[in-house]
C-alpha cells in the first residue's frame, strides 16, 4: 500500500500510474490549497477513480492565507515563455508541506512508501522537484516519525524525477492510462480550456509533440515552445 498524491497533473498522474502497475494499492491524497486553477482537483477526483484508489482524501488546506505565490495570490501568471530562475508560480515550500501531509497518512495507514510526481529535467525549476529535496526528506522522515526511530523507514519514491517531459508521455501510452482525465494549466481559460501559454501548458504541449503522440488537451491557443 502506498500513499500517493494526486494533483491532477500529468505528472502526478502517470507517478500513480507507476505505483499502480508496481502492485502498489493506491492511497491518493490531494490538497485544496485554494489554487488558482483549483479545476485541477475535479482532474484529481477523476484521475484517483481512473486508477482505482482504495480511498481519496482531498485535504483542505488554505496557502493562499500565506501568498507569496502566483497560484495563492493576486499575482499575474507568467505567459512570456519558461525562464530560468524560479518562477513566481512557486508556492512556498508547497511540496515540504504535501509530503508531510501524504507521511502523516502512510504513518496512520501502517503504509511506509510515499509517491510523489516531482521531475527535475522538463520543468519550471522549482526547487522542491530536485532529486535532493526527495532524498532528504527521505531522510527527514526517518526521524521525524514513530515508524522511522522504531526501524521501519518511509520510502520516498520519484518514479519521474529524471525523465523528460516526453519521456514522460511515452511512460503515459506504455501505462495504458487517459492522459486526457489530467489537467495542467496554471490559469484555465473559459470554457474548461488550458490556456497555451502558461509555462506549464507549453511543457506539456512540448512533451505530446516530442514524443510524437497526440496531445488530447484542449487550449485555449496553441502553445509555442
Amino acid at each position: 500500500m502506498a500513499v500517493v498524491l494526486v494533483s491532477g497533473g500529468l505528472d502526478s498522474m502517470i507517478s500513480a500510474a507507476s505505483a499502480k502497475a508496481a502492485g502498489y494499492r493506491i492511497l491518493a491524497l490531494s490538497v485544496d490549497y485554494n489554487q488558482r486553477h483549483k479545476v485541477e482537483l475535479a482532474a484529481a477526483r477523476r484521475v484517483a477513480v481512473a486508477l482505482g484508489a482504495e480511498r481519496h482524501i482531498v485535504l483542505p488546506l488554505d496557502l493562499s492565507a500565506f501568498g507569496g505565490s502566483a497560484l495563492t495570490a493576486d499575482i499575474d501568471v507568467p505567459k512570456d515563455g519558461v525562464q530560468p530562475g524560479i518562477p513566481v508560480t512557486y508556492v512556498p515550500a508547497r511540496n515540504t508541506i504535501f509530503l508531510s501531509l501524504a507521511l502523516g497518512w502512510a504513518e496512520a495507514a501502517g503504509a511506509r512508501d510515499l509517491f510523489i510526481g516531482v521531475n527535475a529535467l522538463d520543468y519550471s525549476g522549482y526547487p522542491d522537484c530536485r532529486p535532493e529535496f526527495v532524498a532528504a526528506f527521505e531522510g527527514l522522515a526517518e526521524i521525524a516519525t514513530k515508524a522511522g526511530v522504531e526501524g521501519q523507514p518511509f520510502k520516498i519514491h520519484a518514479p519521474l524525477q529524471h525523465m523528460t517531459k516526453a519521456d514522460i508521455v511515452r511512460e503515459g501510452t506504455r501505462l495504458g492510462v487517459d492522459m486526457g482525465l489530467s489537467w495542467s494549466c496554471y490559469d484555465p481559460a473559459p470554457g474548461g480550456l488550458h490556456c497555451g501559454r502558461c509555462d506549464s501548458c507549453r511543457l506539456r504541449s512540448k512533451g505530446f509533440e516530442e514524443a510524437g503522440i497526440p496531445d488530447p488537451t484542449a487550449y485555449a491557443v496553441k502553445p509555442q515552445g
